[in-house]
């Protein structure tokens, strides 16, 4: 043993024989061996490195478990994708939002001391950088990100130039692709002409289908009133899937008091839209608002389910917090708002929590804005954590998904909800354990309004949202998880029939660029950046 990787590997040998069934275990064990041997306790990344090594040379049997163990963070990959954010660069907002801090050299609305702020800074906010730090410091960490999901954070992405956008999603695929290259080729710069930015991404798109790490989705944030048809087209040539809207509340009063800028009924009209073109929708909301109390928030949230005009897809709760920089920092300080207390917020989100359907996923309770940033409002961090020690339930995708659990075929049931949204008919087609308190797969269909579809395109082809089957991340052609047991093929078919009983002959899925292989196995070929086959 007289290197540092021959330590690590004969470790991991003694690390198999102990029998280790916790991380406490693993910890005390890891001391042990170190104070034996003379060394420093060794990281759990350098451990995953030698255990990967010893299990590709088959010194070793896997040991799923104890390879559970060894991650940080093991969560971050067990929806099946590994989420990578990256930060566009400070530009002026078209917004004045009241409660929106105001930092130098920040992205509106962000704070220098958030982690992916200081990430997104330590690269100089270059996207490439970022892609590939966030890959490196994944695996690093016990993760395979091969199935990637690009969120693309940075305040109002349909207000930055139309060159700089085209650069920035080229550069995240081409940094993909590149990925553990020794010799990355050469990319337009973001000066070069839109028509040679545009050419460079769809060559990225097209390395991406069959690269290693793919990019399966693409998430851009943007406000309501930017959602247009020739911005909705954009965001499809570009890649992305699906589309978070900062709507805060849906009171025109509260909106107005706020100084948000738009209407509630741009909200209504930009949801629409988005789902008219296949689009996922997630809503970022913020109880607490000056303006609104407990009861109004509650009233609100019960009516984003009731009505056909909202039904998201997905929910961030970003509690109101007061921070320095921002109006409502100095309507705290003179007496006219006061936050909501810890008690008061936390029945609030279990009453909403109680409300949410089964076919939507409540993203975040809380956004990431460190302690020592935050004047007044909620400084819990852990809050999902703490209401679940509390014994609070929900029915929320991510309170089901199985994440890394067993299943057995016997115990799945096939179940179809549907609702009406935004003109159109949603169908949730999902494969639930037969008490529905676990979620193994989904599919969401739309069937459009002809008559009022904001989509020539789609109005007459019946469409996939979105296909997840849940489970630990695995790589194609890895049958030893959940993901790639065939619950994918089966939904594709249910959703055909479906739209073939209802009358339709086409089907359009707003696939990932990184997918799009996996439905040209199902006779879907690309058309106009959507998959689509006759039915």
């Amino acid at each position: 043993m007289n290197n540092k990787t021959n330590k690590t590997e004969y470790i991991i040998k003694l690390l198999l024989n102990d029998n280790i069934k916790s991380r406490n275990d693993l910890m005390n064990q890891k001391r042990k061996i170190a104070k034996s041997l003379k060394i420093n306790i060794p990281q759990n990344s350098e451990l995953l490195k030698s255990y990967a090594k010893l299990k590709k040379e088959k010194q070793i049997k896997e040991d799923i478990e104890f390879e559970k163990l060894l991650r940080k963070r093991a969560v971050r990959t067990m929806s099946g994708i590994a989420p990578v954010a990256v930060l566009t660069k400070p530009w002026p907002c078209p917004g004045n939002c009241a409660y929106c801090p105001t930092e130098k050299d920040v992205p509106q609305s962000y704070l220098s001391n958030e982690p992916a702020v200081m990430r997104a800074i330590r690269c100089d906010y270059n996207p490439y950088i970022q892609t590939q730090f966030r890959l490196k410091a994944l695996e690093n960490n016990g993760h395979l990100p091969t199935k990637i999901e690009l969120i693309v954070i940075g305040g109002t992405w349909s207000y930055l130039p139309i060159k700089y956008k085209f650069w920035y999603i080229k550069e995240c695929f081409r940094a993909a692709n590149d990925y553990y290259r020794k010799s990355p080729a050469k990319s337009p710069k973001v000066s070069a002409k839109i028509e040679d930015l545009k050419e460079a991404l769809k060559k990225e798109q097209k390395r991406n289908e069959n690269t290693k790490y793919q990019i399966i989705g693409l998430t851009l944030e943007t406000r309501q009133d930017y959602i247009n048809e020739k911005e909705v087209l954009e965001m499809r040539e570009l890649g992305c899937t699906r589309v978070e809207l900062g709507v805060q509340a849906i009171d025109d009063e509260i909106l107005q008091l706020n100084r948000r800028g738009n209407k509630n009924s741009e909200t209504i009209r930009a949801t629409k839209m988005l789902r008219d073109f296949g689009f996922k929708v997630t809503y970022h909301l913020m109880p607490g608002l000056p303006g609104s109390t407990p009861k109004k928030d509650l009233v609100m949230f019960r009516e984003l389910f009731s009505s056909p005009n909202y039904q998201p897809d997905q929910i961030k709760f970003y509690p109101t917090v007061v921070t320095k920089g921002s109006l409502l920092y100095k309507w705290w300080k003179q007496g006219k708002y006061k936050p909501y207390s810890d008690k008061v917020l936390q029945s609030l989100i279990i009453k909403c929590k109680e409300l949410v359907p089964t076919y939507v996923r409540i993203i975040r309770l809380i956004r990431d804005i460190p302690g020592e940033s935050i004047e007044a409002g909620n400084l819990i961090t852990n809050l999902r954590q703490i209401m679940k020690d509390q014994g609070v339930k929900c029915s929320c995708i991510r309170c089901r998904e199985i994440k890394d659990s067993k299943y057995k075929l016997g115990d799945i049931k096939l179940n179809i909800q549907e609702y009406p949204a935004g003109g159109g008919r949603e169908f949730f087609i999902s494969y639930d354990s037969k008490d529905k308190k676990n979620l193994y797969a989904f599919l969401r269909l739309r069937l459009n309004n002809n008559e009022n579809c904001f989509s020539k395109l789609l109005s007459a082809s019946a469409i996939v949202r979105e296909l997840h089957v849940y489970g630990e991340l695995t790589s194609i052609g890895d049958k030893k998880r959940i993901q790639h047991s065939g619950l994918g093929q089966k939904l594709i078919k249910k959703a055909e029939e479906i739209a073939q009983k209802n009358g339709y002959k086409k089907m359009t899925i707003i696939s990932g660029i990184g997918v799009r292989s996996y439905y040209k196995k199902f006779g879907y070929k690309l058309s106009k950046t959507y998959m689509q086959k006759n039915i």
